[in-house]
């Protein structure tokens, strides 16, 4: 099963993240199909970029979103989206 979470990058105590596609049983920075957004809570407000067209194909060929990235989803206006 797919899932669309978050993969830390970044350097020790600067953290920052991807939002990737990623089969479930995989580790949490493992091999992923295909990067759709990048989270950076270190920001002042923190900086979320998201490519909801290609978030939106992946939950149609039956991938689900983790807890963390439904709500950044929720709270991300559209027009702080990449196309």
């Amino acid at each position: 099963m797919l899932k669309i979470r978050l993969a830390r990058a970044g350097a020790k105590k600067k953290a920052s993240y991807r939002v990737v596609v990623i089969e479930s049983a995989k580790a949490r920075n493992g091999r992923f199909v295909e990067i759709v957004g990048s989270y950076n809570p270190r920001h002042e407000p923190p900086q979320v970029v998201l490519n909801r067209p290609r978030i939106t194909y992946w939950l149609g060929v039956g991938a689900q979103l983790s807890e963390t990235v439904e709500s950044l989803l929720k709270r991300t206006p559209q027009e702080n989206t990449a196309s």
